[in-house]
C-alpha cells in the first residue's frame, strides 16, 4: 500500500481557486469524480494510506473538510473534499520522481456556477455494476474476489540458484511481495503468499497453504540458472503426464490422505483407489492449468516481454501436483543469463512482468468462469 508523505503533501488557496498537492511513496491508479447534496470533490487510490494528514491541514476557505479512508470497494482508498463553494476541476495529474519513485498528484480546482458543477456530478463507482469474477467451479465468491496463491520458490536454508551476491530466493520474494500488492490493488483477487520472509517451506506445505485457504489458482514463480547461454526469457510449465501418475503413486503413500483432496476424505483408502480418484480430480485441473499457461505466454508476449524459445513446457515438478487447484510454474527469467539478471534487479521490467501476469489472471478467471458454466450445464 502506498502511502501519503505529509512532507510532500500542500494545498494552497488563491483568487483563481485551490490547488492540492499529494505526495505519495509510491505510484498508484487513481479516479476522480464529483457527487452532488452535498458538493463534494471525491479522489479515489489504489490504496494510499493518508495516517491523520486530513485533520491536520488548515484547508481553504473553498473547502469545508476533509476525510480519508477505505473506499466502498475491496482494494480502494478514498479522499472526500467537502466544498463550501461548487469547485470543478480544471486540472489533474500524477508524476513520478525518477530517481526516488515517489509520486504527486496535482489536483487544481476553481470555481464554477451551480448549475456549471452539477453537470460534472457523476455515479459513485461503488454504484455502478462491478465486474463479475467467478471462482473456478463458477460460484461468485463471497466478496468477488479471485483467490490466487503466489509461491516464492525456495527460501531459507534453500537459496535456490546463486549468481554473484544474488540468490534466486531473494529474487522471487522481492517479485512476489510485490506482484501481491499490485493485485491486491485490483480490488478483485485475494492474494496469499506461501512464504514472506526469507524461510524454508516444504514443498507439500506449499501446496496444502494454497488448499487451506481454497485457492483458484496457483503460480509458483522461479528464476533458476542454467548452463550460459542455453536458457533465457520466461518460462511456463505445468505438470506432465508422465509426472502426473508418479506425483499421484507418491500422494497415495502419505501419511494425511485427507489433505490430498479438498473435501475428499482419502484416509483408509488403498492407493489404487486413492490414485483414481486424483486422476478423476486432473481431468478437469489439467485443462484449466494449461489455459491459463497459455493465457500467461500470450500475456508476456503481448507486454513485449522476452519469452523464452519454447515458452510452454511441462515437467514433473512436486509443487505443481495439487490434483484440484489449477497450477503453473513460471521463470520470469533465468539468473545465469546476464540480461535477465538485468532485467529481474530492474523495477520497472518487474512492473511490466506483473502487469502481464495480473491481465493473464483477469482474461483466464473470466475464461475459466464461462467454462465451467457450460461444463455445468
Amino acid at each position: 500500500m502506498a502511502r501519503l508523505l505529509p512532507e510532500n503533501s500542500h494545498v494552497s488557496a488563491d483568487a483563481g481557486g485551490v490547488t492540492l498537492d499529494l505526495g505519495l511513496s509510491q505510484p498508484v491508479p487513481y479516479r476522480l469524480f464529483s457527487l452532488a447534496d452535498p458538493e463534494r470533490i471525491v479522489i479515489d487510490f489504489r490504496e494510499v494510506a493518508f495516517g491523520d494528514w486530513p485533520q491536520t491541514v488548515d484547508w481553504p476557505a473553498a473547502i469545508r473538510s476533509a476525510d480519508a479512508g477505505p473506499a466502498r470497494m475491496a482494494g480502494w482508498s478514498r479522499l472526500v473534499l467537502s466544498l463550501a463553494q461548487p469547485l470543478q476541476p480544471q486540472t489533474v495529474e500524477m508524476t513520478t520522481d525518477p530517481l526516488t519513485g515517489q509520486a504527486r498528484v496535482s489536483l487544481r480546482l476553481v470555481p464554477v456556477s451551480a448549475a456549471g458543477f452539477a453537470a460534472t456530478v457523476a455515479t459513485p463507482p461503488e454504484a455502478q455494476a462491478p465486474q463479475a469474477i467467478l471462482q473456478g467451479d463458477g460460484r461468485l465468491p463471497d466478496d468477488g474476489r479471485v483467490v490466487v496463491v503466489i509461491d516464492p520458490g525456495h527460501g531459507g536454508v534453500d537459496p535456490g540458484a546463486v549468481r554473484g551476491a544474488h540468490t534466486e530466493a531473494d529474487l522471487v520474494l522481492t517479485f512476489s511481495r510485490e506482484l501481491r500488492d499490485a493485485l491486491r490493488r485490483t480490488g478483485l483477487v485475494d492474494v496469499v503468499l506461501t512464504r514472506e520472509a526469507d524461510v524454508f517451506v516444504p514443498l507439500p506445505a506449499r501446496v496444502t497453504t494454497a488448499r487451506a485457504v481454497a485457492a483458484d489458482l496457483f503460480i509458483s514463480v522461479h528464476a533458476d540458472a542454467l548452463a550460459e547461454g542455453r536458457a533465457r526469457g520466461a518460462t511456463v510449465y505445468t505438470l506432465s503426464d508422465t509426472a502426473s501418475d508418479a506425483a499421484a503413486a507418491a500422494l497415495a503413500e502419505q501419511h494425511d490422505r485427507a489433505d490430498l483432496l479438498q473435501g475428499i476424505d482419502l484416509h483408509g483408502a488403498d492407493d489404487v483407489v486413492a490414485g483414481v480418484l486424483m486422476d478423476l480430480a486432473r481431468i478437469d485441473t489439467a485443462p484449466r492449468s494449461t489455459a491459463f499457461a497459455a493465457a500467461l505466454v500470450e500475456s508476456i508476449g503481448a507486454a513485449d516481454l522476452r519469452l523464452h524459445r519454447r515458452p510452454m513446457g511441462e515437467a514433473g515438478f512436486t509443487v505443481l501436483r495439487a490434483a484440484d487447484i489449477p497450477s503453473v510454474l513460471l521463470e520470469i527469467g533465468f539468473i545465469s543469463d546476464e540480461a535477465d539478471l538485468r532485467n529481474i534487479l530492474d523495477p520497472a521490467w518487474r512492473v511490466a512482468m506483473q502487469g502481464a501476469i495480473i491481465a493473464a489472471i483477469m482474461d483466464w478467471a473470466e475464461a475459466d468462469a464461462a467454462r465451467m458454466a457450460l461444463v455445468r450445464q
